[in-house]
């Protein structure tokens, strides 16, 4: 999709759409890391990449300098039309929205949902199972979160191939194209505004009624704007991230039979192989919007800048893991920021987690011996988010 001329100079004009980065970016990190913990490129009107962890926590917690109002690194910077609180919010309004959306992702409240996601892991894997093999991602790892996040919010579950066309829009061809991205959003939203008016009729329980029904500091009803905008956020950062997560998961034990084989022998160290995915191959890097001039690790910022917020490289910094370059699913000390550090740290952490583990508990269960497909290609997404978008696998050990 990259229509951008190639890199030849990664310190001074990094781009994080390359088809290299978009490969295998980890190399690059390292490169840059080495060099600096903050590098620029002119690219995308002007952007910054914090290098280290430490680079990264700074800016994510200093919420004075950087605004989250956008938090996609795009070529063109209109203003932005559609918020998504509370991804999108600053102090003070950040903090009321996301404590609206906090009771819904509780570890109480996930428990409950977790019968219904190993229901559809098993319902996926009877689909291909008999195949021999089957595409991974396309098949498996991408309709989990999507049919999980729409039993949340009690929206038919077989309209998941519209929410994956409208995440596949904005989050990677709309990078670019800003009709695309606007047609998206559009309509995302006019599925939704149709929800909302559907619940004023007749009241549900579910997650959209929730947000309806609830009540800002004031005391008053939230805006329809404002629901919309909290759905938006919850259909796009509950999907695609976790189902790349999930992917890239099983993208690892399909190349790394010890692990697999060591995973099934202790199912006790899942939760430290579930941290361990989470660092090695986090699936998200998000954008701040530098408003007042300031400095990160002795280098100048200025405002007009956008700055890619890249969490994955944080979590690959030598410095505060070990062996960082090296997936030890039995990691002790995981401090990872998979899930982002300061305000905006990610809502459903919780629910992503248990996604994770149901989806490689339930696949290992019944699929214990796989590999890569070696006449297949793995493909991963292009942007924001990082995973596989094909993942050829076969089932059994080569023979």
């Amino acid at each position: 999709m990259s229509n951008h001329a190639p890199v030849t100079d990664w310190v001074h004009d990094f781009d994080h759409t390359d088809p290299r980065w978009t490969e295998n970016p980890f190399p690059i990190w390292d490169e840059l890391r080495a060099e600096s913990p903050v590098v620029h490129t002119e690219r995308f009107l002007g952007c910054y990449l914090p290098t280290t962890f430490e680079a990264v926590k700074q800016i994510s917690y200093d919420t004075e300098h950087f605004s989250s109002r956008r938090v996609v690194v795009r070529t063109v910077r209109p203003e932005p039309p559609y918020p998504s609180p509370p991804i999108t919010s600053d102090p003070p309004e950040h903090k009321p929205a996301k404590q609206l959306l906090l009771p819904s992702f509780t570890p109480d409240a996930v428990k409950k949902l977790e019968p219904r996601v190993r229901a559809i892991c098993n319902e996926l894997i009877d689909e291909f199972i008999a195949e021999g093999g089957c595409d991974a991602a396309a098949r498996y790892s991408k309709h989990i979160p999507v049919r999980a996040i729409a039993h949340m919010l009690g929206i038919p579950e077989q309209d998941s191939e519209l929410f994956i066309k409208w995440i596949h829009e904005i989050l990677e061809l709309g990078i670019k194209d800003d009709s695309v991205l606007m047609r998206a959003v559009q309509e995302m939203s006019g599925y939704f505004a149709k929800q909302i008016e559907l619940r004023k009729q007749h009241p549900t329980d579910d997650l959209i009624s929730t947000l309806m029904n609830a009540r800002d500091k004031n005391g008053q009803p939230l805006s329809d704007p404002h629901v919309l905008g909290s759905l938006r956020l919850l259909l796009i950062a509950g999907i695609d991230t976790t189902w790349s997560a999930i992917g890239a998961s099983l993208w690892h034990l399909a190349k790394t039979p010890e692990d697999r084989s060591r995973l099934i022998a202790e199912p006790a160290l899942m939760p430290t192989a579930i941290e361990e995915f989470l660092r090695a191959y986090s699936p998200v890097t998000m954008a701040r919007e530098v408003i007042k001039e300031t400095a990160i690790g002795g280098c100048p910022v200025k405002p007009g800048n956008m700055v890619l917020l890249s969490f994955p490289a944080a979590n690959r910094d030598p410095k505060v893991f070990p062996d960082a370059d090296k997936v030890v699913i039995d990691r002790q000390q995981n401090p990872h920021a998979a899930f982002g550090l300061g305000i905006h740290r990610c809502v459903g952490s919780n629910l992503a987690r248990m996604e994770m583990t149901v989806a490689i508990e339930e696949w290992l269960k019944r699929i214990p011996d796989f590999r890569l497909d070696p006449a297949g290609k793995v493909a991963w997404s292009e942007g924001t988010v990082r995973g596989p978008r094909q993942l050829p696998i076969l089932f059994g050990t080569a023979g």
